[in-house]
């Protein structure tokens, strides 16, 4: 499951950004969207991909469970896949953290969908699963995009702009996108 994962992110410039070596890219992201499986969405959260395993998305409420002892000490590969980054990603972690809408609210942490299936629908089929969740417990969803490209795409859902985060170091920019539980389908 998180090989079309790791490869849906790629090109994606914050991917990017914190694994800059091409070489080992795909493999780090792979391990790093494993930790995040396993050890964040499953135990506390939702994970939804398409019948052929090519598209997944995971998402967490504003008020689930902390992590457990289990899952915190398995976050810790996370530093030695980042290397050099891990300064800098922490950095940007802290500000996104500080940014982080304060209502209840659904959290689209992460999705993807390999690019051998894109333009298939179902990253649509996936934020829609995410946004019914949201309707049903009459929240507001939030997400960060990390591509300038897809920020269209979640508008087109409901989505606007709250804030324009550059990442440390002269990084490439994330735009935090807030829909509110009442917002109309677009």
């Amino acid at each position: 499951m998180t090989g079309p994962l790791s490869r849906a992110f790629l090109e994606d410039p914050i991917a990017a950004w914190l694994f800059p070596h091409p070489e080992s890219r795909a493999r780090d992201l792979s391990r790093f969207f494993l930790v995040q499986l396993r050890h964040g969405y499953l135990p506390r959260g939702t994970v939804k991909c398409s019948f052929d395993f090519q598209a997944t998305a995971m998402w967490i409420s504003s008020w689930a469970r902390p992590l457990g002892i289990g899952d915190r000490i398995a976050h810790l590969r996370i530093p030695i896949l980042l290397g050099d980054r891990f300064n800098q990603a922490r950095q940007l972690t802290r500000a996104l953290a500080s940014f982080h809408p304060r209502e209840p609210h659904l959290y689209l942490g992460t999705i993807g969908t390999s690019p051998e299936a894109q333009s298939r629908g179902y990253g649509s089929l996936l934020v829609e699963a995410f946004l019914d969740d949201a309707r049903k417990m009459n929240v507001g969803a939030y997400l960060e995009c990390s591509s300038e490209h897809n920020v269209g795409f979640y508008r087109r859902f409901g989505f606007d702009v709250r804030r324009e985060v550059r990442a440390p170091g002269d990084g490439p920019t994330l735009w935090l996108m807030w829909r509110k539980a009442d917002s109309p389908r677009v």
